[in-house]
């Protein structure tokens, strides 16, 4: 077994697309004709993030249980750099802190309310 996509449900749509094609490089791709909005967002062929708008601005965040954010491995030093670049230049704040013992180091980021996204690498 392996995980096949995340959904993300947003008020934003626009803006969480924008971040994960040109910060996280996903590429948005065939969906089916669903009677709402969204994307399919794709990585190597494969449709791995769905977004689906919402026309509700109330937070999820204050439910119990809930999947807190979307981790994205970065293989290499020259990748990693890449994306710190593009943060950096469309100015998203992130968080940054190092894995204990592991060494990997993280960043945090949230494109828009309600939505964390991790990088993460062992790239040094």
């Amino acid at each position: 077994m392996k995980i096949d996509h995340a959904t993300i449900v947003t008020p934003q749509l626009e803006a969480v697309r924008v971040f994960f094609c040109d910060i996280a490089g996903l590429t948005v791709g065939e969906r089916p004709p669903f009677g709402f909005e969204g994307y399919w967002l794709y990585h190597d062929g494969k449709a791995v993030i769905h977004l689906i708008k919402t026309n509700s601005e109330r937070s999820l965040t204050k439910s119990p249980t809930r999947i807190d954010h979307i981790a994205f491995r970065v293989d290499s030093a020259a990748d990693w750099n890449k994306l710190l670049a593009k943060l950096q230049a469309a100015t998203y704040e992130y968080e940054s802190s190092e894995v204990p013992i592991s060494g990997e180091r993280q960043l945090f980021v949230v494109p828009t309310p309600g939505v964390m996204i991790e990088f993460v690498t062992a790239a040094a």
